[in-house]
C-alpha cells in the first residue's frame, strides 16, 4: 500500500511522524466509459482554450479563482500557495479529545488509515491508540492535505489509527423542510412492534454483503462476450401503499419470527384501515336488508307479479291484511295480479 501523505500528529509536546494510506476503494463499483453509439468508439476529452479554440497540453494547464459573483479569473500559482501560512500543511494539531457521538457523521468525508512513520515513532503512535480505545474518545483536530485544510477525527480501529475529514460546519445543510410537518400521533404499541423488529433484525456481517448490482454487470457483458442475449430481468411484485401500519408491523415481525425475513413482506400490500369498516358496513347493510318493513314487500310483490309469480304475491297480500295500510296496499296489487294472471281471479276475490 502506498502512502498519499507523509506528515506528523501534534499530541501536546509529543510529536508523531505518520504516513497516511487511503482506506477506502473506488475502483470496484461500477463504472461506464462513453462511446460514440454509432461506430462504438470510446470518446476523449480535450481541454481546449476558449479564446483560440485549441487544445492545451496538460504541462500548459494552471490554476485560477473565480468570484461567485464575478466572472473575472485570477491566476493562483504554486508559489502563491506556498506562502501563505499553514501551519497544518504538514502537521495535525490535535485541538480536543471528545466523544464519538458528539461526530455528526454528515461531516465525514474521507477515511485514511495512518501509520507510524520510522521506528522512534512507533511507542507513541500506540500511546496515542491505546489511550483513544481505553478512553473511548476520538481526537478533534486541523489538517491539511494536497493544499487544502480541513477538520480531522482520530480514533482507533482494529488495531491502527483512522483519520476520517471532517466538512467544516458551514458545509452541511440544513433539514429545513424535509420532515413531516407538525406532529405525528404515535401509538405505543405502534412503538413496541418497530423495536421488536428491530431487535428480531439483529445485526449483520459485513463480510456477507455484496454488490449485485456490479455482479449483474458482469454477467450482462460475459454474456455479450459470448455472444448470448441478456437475460431479461425478473419484475418487481406490485408495491400496495401501505395504509395500516400496525398491520404492516405485524406482519414484519411475524415473517422475522418464521425466519423469511421481513423484507419479503415488505412487497405485499396491506389493506387499509378505510377498507375494513366499508366492508363492515356492507355485510351489516347486506344482514339488515331482509329485516324491512313490509310497505317494501308490496315493491317486490308488485316486481314478481310482472313476472309471473301472482301466487306468491296473494299469499303475502292475504298475510299482512292485519294492518290498514297493509291492506290498502295490497288491493291495487290483488288488482295487478288478477289482470296479469286471470286464471288467479276466483283467489283474489276470496282472498279481499
Amino acid at each position: 500500500m502506498r502512502s498519499i501523505w507523509n506528515g506528523s500528529i501534534s499530541f501536546g509536546l509529543v510529536t508523531i511522524p505518520v504516513k497516511t494510506y487511503s482506506a477506502t476503494e473506488r475502483t470496484s463499483s461500477v463504472s461506464f466509459v462513453r462511446i460514440h453509439e454509432k461506430d462504438g468508439a470510446p470518446i476523449r476529452y480535450r481541454k481546449v482554450c476558449e479564446l483560440d479554440g485549441e487544445e492545451v497540453p496538460n504541462e500548459e494547464v494552471g490554476k485560477g479563482y473565480q468570484a461567485p459573483d464575478d466572472e473575472t479569473i485570477v491566476e493562483i500559482t504554486d508559489e502563491d500557495l506556498a506562502r501563505l501560512p499553514m501551519p497544518t500543511a504538514k502537521t495535525m494539531t490535535i485541538l480536543a479529545f471528545v466523544d464519538a457521538a458528539e461526530i455528526d457523521p454528515l461531516q465525514m468525508d474521507k477515511a485514511y488509515y495512518l501509520g507510524p512513520n520510522g521506528s522512534a515513532a512507533t511507542k507513541p503512535y500506540a500511546v496515542l491508540r491505546e489511550a483513544l480505545e481505553h478512553q473511548g474518545k476520538v481526537a478533534v483536530g486541523k489538517v491539511a492535505i494536497r493544499g487544502r485544510e480541513s477538520l480531522a477525527m482520530l480514533r482507533a480501529h482494529d488495531g491502527a489509527i483512522v483519520m476520517h475529514s471532517l466538512l467544516w460546519p458551514d458545509q452541511i445543510r440544513p433539514a429545513t423542510g424535509i420532515g413531516p410537518r407538525g406532529d405525528v400521533k404515535l401509538r405505543d404499541n405502534e412503538l413496541t412492534l418497530a423495536e421488536t423488529l428491530m431487535d428480531m433484525l439483529g445485526e449483520v456481517d459485513p463480510a456477507e454483503l455484496h454488490d449485485e448490482y456490479r455482479e449483474a454487470v458482469e454477467e450482462l457483458v460475459a454474456r455479450k462476450l459470448e455472444g448470448g442475449a441478456p437475460v431479461a430481468p425478473k419484475s418487481p411484485g406490485g408495491r400496495g401503499q401501505v395504509v395500516d401500519l400496525m398491520a404492516a408491523l405485524e406482519k414484519s415481525v411475524a415473517a422475522a419470527k418464521g425466519g423469511g425475513g421481513a423484507g419479503q413482506e415488505r412487497e405485499a400490500s396491506v389493506t387499509p384501515i378505510r377498507g375494513k369498516r366499508t366492508a363492515a358496513k356492507k355485510s351489516a347493510a347486506k344482514t339488515a336488508a331482509p329485516k324491512k318493513a313490509p310497505a317494501k314487500k308490496t315493491t317486490a310483490a308488485k316486481t314478481s307479479s310482472a313476472k309471473g309469480a301472482g301466487a306468491s304475491t296473494a299469499k303475502a297480500a292475504s298475510k299482512a291484511s292485519a294492518t290498514a295500510a297493509t291492506k290498502t296496499a295490497a288491493k291495487p296489487a290483488a288488482k295487478t295480479t288478477a289482470k296479469a294472471t286471470p286464471g288467479k281471479r276466483s283467489a283474489k276475490k276470496t282472498s279481499a
